[in-house]
């Protein structure tokens, strides 16, 4: 199958880099959860092995490295890069064209006196960044957040809702997807092709408004009961602290620097279109400060957790006493009726003893979701 139409240059240079990143990196596994052959990802590999990235498109062999540029090179290089990408400052200018040969680089503060005196920088914009306190986790798909940025309105009628999903670890950003509302259909159907393509993470981290949570009793919704059923666990952040997905608003903000600001979407057809052609240059080329100026792709590689097609009904223990969650959101348990969640209606749940008398744990699959204590009052008593 020929590659995806998004980006056929993009499309092969994130397959090599996820392929050489990891040693783990099964290029088969890939090879189906990017829809190419294995002859065609392994001639890929090898010209990529041979010729670096010149070797992935049919471009001029010129050499990359040119010692003999003159300063007044140098300086134009830096502007072209900046008109290409006017929310780059001059780490990620000077990162960006020494990886691509240009050796003799001036320090970023000698490229700020650049960009200031060709009118390329508006002083009145530094004041507006926010430094992030940094916390990170230990490696890739250990956690992603997840999170809607705020909605726009298209020329030709209705909004953009701006899906966007970080990993953690890598900044990598596994999707940007323009959706037309913000329902849980919509949420499931896109977050489906993100792990079909790079596999399931251990923990999602998701605002609380919806659909993410709060709409049903202890804070589940349907998407989040099915996010369990795949075996991701998954928190909230604090409310009125965006601190909590740091990553996914500072990556908002990028966002909206480098593709949203100044410009006027027709349809969410062309929303996605600059999303396609936006991602693959933040995941594969644009400096990252947070990762000593590399890319998030240097440090990012798919799970190993593939998303099964069909989900497997909850397996529990032989001493787990097994109940179906009603209409209502209830269970019957020791002739009384106890609220689990309206989310997890028609579903079967597990309770086990703690070591409390007469308290017992609920179970959804291996997630444990609530509690009922048979030593408090019968509400309906």
């Amino acid at each position: 199958m020929p590659w995806k139409e998004v980006s056929i240059m993009s499309e092969r240079k994130e397959f090599v880099t996820l392929a050489v990143s990891s040693d783990t990196a099964d290029v088969r596994e890939l090879c189906r959860r990017f829809e190419v052959s294995a002859p065609t990802a392994y001639k890929w590999l090898r010209r990529y092995q041979l010729h670096g990235e010149a070797g992935l498109a049919d471009l001029s062999r010129r050499p990359h490295h040119s010692p003999r540029r003159t300063p007044a090179e140098g300086e134009r290089a830096i502007l072209e890069v900046r008109d290409r990408h006017s929310a780059w400052g001059a780490r990620k200018l000077r990162a960006w064209l020494l990886a691509h040969g240009y050796e003799r680089m001036p320090s970023p503060s000698t490229i700020t006196a650049i960009l200031k005196r060709n009118g390329r920088i508006d002083a009145s914009e530094s004041s507006k960044h926010t430094a992030w306190q940094r916390f990170e986790r230990q490696a890739p798909n250990e956690l992603w957040q997840m999170d809607f940025k705020g909605h726009f309105v298209m020329s030709q009628g209705g909004r953009c809702h701006p899906l966007t999903v970080l990993d953690d670890h890598s900044r990598f950003a596994l999707g940007v997807q323009a959706c037309d509302n913000e329902l849980t259909e919509t949420v499931q159907q896109r977050l489906t092709s993100i792990f079909r393509c790079y596999g399931l993470p251990d923990r999602m981290l998701m605002d609380n408004g919806s659909p993410w949570g709060t709409q049903y009793e202890h804070g589940y919704t349907p998407l989040t009961v099915w996010l369990m059923t795949l075996g991701i666990d998954f928190g909230h952040g604090r409310p009125y602290h965006p601190q909590t997905q740091g990553k996914d608003e500072r990556f908002h903000r990028t966002l909206k620097a480098e593709v949203l600001q100044g410009r006027n979407f027709t349809d969410l057809t062309q929303c996605q279109a600059a999303f396609d052609q936006w991602r693959p240059i933040y995941n594969l080329e644009r400096p990252h400060q947070a990762l000593s100026m590399e890319p998030p792709a240097s440090r990012y590689h798919v799970s190993h957790k593939t998303f099964p097609e069909t989900l497997a009904p909850p397996e529990y223990g032989p001493g787990d006493l097994v109940r179906r969650v009603q209409d209502k959101g209830d269970i019957s348990f020791k002739g009384r009726t106890f609220i689990v969640g309206r989310a997890f209606r028609g579903s079967s749940v597990a309770l086990r003893p703690t070591t409390t008398d007469g308290v017992w744990n609920v179970f959804f699959y291996s997630h444990p979701i609530t509690q009922v204590d048979l030593t408090e009052p019968d509400q309906d008593a």
